[in-house]
């Protein structure tokens, strides 16, 4: 039964000549063990003499199946309880939130052990009666690791891990669970520094749900060194032998994803089939984000393709992924194809619809489906869709239609709003409406620092400088600094980070000096440097010399030297591609005969043939 082989114990069971009470228990239990509980009470049923194991085995078959009320039923009709049977409903009761009534079976247990307390502490911890927990953890002195666990567990949950270290250092004896929930604790508030002396010291062995946990953290941080941690952690994990869990997996395609390493992603999914995990809608999702966000579309479309079950995420996944690319009319005909199944558009399937149409000029396929939300899909349009339609009317140049939209909205327009306006003003040369809609901004995230930096831009390209020094006065005076770009490539399984005219790294040389000599044929093919864009009243020649060595500039001129010729160079930014870099890079596409694809903050651009796949417009 413990190895899952029902139908020969059953042939067995049926084959005994006499059989005992004991061997009836054993049959029930095993049908619990492998949830054939349907079997379990029929066998039950049938027995003519029962023991206190045997109703105990089946008030955990009705716990198990989740009917707790059936179960509580058979616990009043038992004619003989034990501490198991009190037990077993005090902690059904826990786990469905029934504190009461776990609370009332408590109070009526005559003997009462580490498992009775357990199971009450456990209905105040996991049920938001935090206070009651730690009322009766002060109560009784000699509490086991369970208990010491629980507890601990409960200021993590409420992110008060000062608390619960205070308690950590007190245990009297620690075992897995108790590292691994500080651990947890830690790196869900983002203090990996504590998450990780944790991890050094831990005396016990590390399991996988250690290790886990750790990545996770490091992989949700968002900080590019931080996520090359998250990749080490796994790769060590793996070298110790410990079987990566879904969780673990989907953790790390997510590291993969944010940092567009490809290489390592490709070797994740491989690594995926041969642990036995397959495509499932958690890692399945996990894998379709990571192809997107490295820009390999075909990959994406494949593992797609692969998935044996698809959920609203995954189509979801697939819209939104062809419009961040620009591909408007593949991410319609997803749409369409998600229509045809039992799968119902949300709101979230809506935006990135609209959000294709916007990137594609689909102008009057997005205005009629907006206007069609409520009436055929049933969901009323959020401040996400009218943006996207804000983005759409201003990218084709409707500018007033933008504004009158923005003006009539049923709420508030939030900052993303604003700046799908500002976007389309900055395209189509309206200076006024881009100043009215940066300071929205302004008004709604004084903090924003890329919209001073906006601002700056609008001011800058009409020669406005006593603008762009008040502009930087104010950023000043609010304390608000600009974030500083930063762009990486991999190559060969290692990432290599670039910082505007950075100096740091080892090939700098050879990549200057490619930049200058690939900066005179640019020229030739009739390329002019968008000095305006540079933020300072200095020397057209110093502007020139500054555009050349922006860190997107600097990755795509690594990638051209490293990258061996025909296979796409991918880089990613953690800013908005400034516009000289993005008119320079669709030359060096040109000059070069090189697919280059680079992620932005905004989007994807896929330079190819002096063209971008936006349509100069991001």
């Amino acid at each position: 039964m413990r190895l899952g082989h029902v139908a020969h114990a059953q042939q067995l069971f049926d084959q005994m000549p006499k059989r005992t009470i004991s061997s009836y228990n054993t049959m029930l239990s095993g049908y619990v063990f492998n949830s054939q509980f349907a079997h379990a009470v029929s066998l039950f049923s049938s027995m003519t003499s029962r023991d206190v194991i045997s109703f105990n085995t089946m008030l955990q078959c009705h716990v198990s199946s989740g009917d707790i009320r059936i179960a509580r039923t058979l616990f009043d009709e038992m004619p003989e309880k034990d501490k198991v049977s009190y037990n077993t409903m005090i902690s059904a009761y826990a786990r469905h939130g029934l504190v009461d009534q776990a609370k009332e079976l408590f109070d009526r247990t005559p003997v009462k052990n580490n498992i009775s307390w357990n199971g009450l502490l456990a209905a105040y911890v996991q049920n938001g009666r935090f206070e009651l927990a730690k009322e009766l953890f002060e109560s009784k002195p000699n509490w086991d690791v369970v208990s010491w666990n629980a507890i601990i567990g409960g200021y993590v949950q409420r992110n008060q891990m000062d608390d619960a270290l205070k308690l950590f250092d007190k245990m009297p004896e620690k075992d897995n669970v108790s590292w691994n929930t500080m651990i947890s604790g830690y790196a869900q508030n983002g203090n990996m520094a504590e998450a990780r002396r944790l991890l050094d010291v831990m005396p016990v062995e590390k399991d996988v749900f250690t290790w886990t946990a750790v990545v996770s953290g490091y992989a949700k941080n968002g900080n590019v060194g931080l996520s090359e941690e998250a990749l080490h952690l796994f790769i060590e994990m793996s070298r110790m032998g410990i079987k990566a869990n879904r969780s673990a997996f989907a953790c790390v395609l997510s590291t993969c994803a944010d940092m567009a390493t490809l290489e390592c992603g490709s070797q994740l999914h491989a690594q995926l089939f041969q642990t036995g995990y397959g495509m499932g809608y958690f890692v399945g999702n996990a894998l379709l984000a990571l192809y997107f966000k490295c820009g390999s579309i075909e990959d994406a479309h494949k593992a797609f393709d692969e998935m044996p079950e698809k959920d609203t995420a995954s189509w979801n996944t697939m819209i939104s992924g062809y419009a961040r690319h620009g591909f408007g009319l593949k991410a319609w005909e997803i749409f369409e194809r998600m229509k045809q199944t039992q799968i119902r558009p949300d709101d979230i399937t809506l935006v990135g619809v609209l959000s294709a149409c916007s990137h594609t000029g689909l102008v009057d396929k997005g205005i009629s489906l907006f206007h069609s939300m409520d009436q055929v899909y049933g969901i009323t349009p959020k401040p996400a869709h009218y943006t996207c339609v804000i983005d759409l009317l201003g990218r084709a140049g409707r500018l007033k239609e933008a504004r009158a939209l923005i003006e009539k909205m049923p709420f508030e327009p939030d900052p993303t709003t604003w700046g799908a306006l500002l976007g389309a003003s900055r395209v189509h040369r309206e200076p006024e409406i881009g100043k009215w809609a940066a300071e929205k901004i302004l008004e709604l995230e004084p903090n924003n620092a890329g919209m001073y930096v906006l601002l700056s831009n609008i001011y800058a390209s009409y020669g406005k400088w006593s603008d762009v020094q008040k502009t930087r006065v104010l950023m000043e005076g609010r304390r608000v600094r600009k974030v500083p770009g930063f762009s990486w490539i991999e190559v060969n399984n290692k990432v290599h980070l670039f910082s505007v005219g950075d100096s740091s790294h080892p090939e700098k040389k050879r990549i200057y000096r490619f930049l200058e000599e690939l900066d005179l044929k640019m020229k030739k093919a009739g390329y002019v440097s968008a000095t305006e864009m540079v933020l300072h009243d200095i020397e057209e020649e110093e502007k020139v010399h500054m555009l050349r060595y922006h860190s997107e500039r600097l990755a795509v001129a690594f990638g051209i030297l490293n990258v061996p010729f025909g296979r796409p160079i991918r880089v990613i930014k953690n800013l908005r591609v400034c516009e000289d870099c993005h008119n320079a890079i669709k030359y060096i596409a040109k000059i070069e005969n090189r697919l280059i694809i680079l992620r932005d903050s905004n989007r994807f651009h896929h330079f190819s043939d002096g063209s971008c796949s936006c349509g100069d417009y991001w």
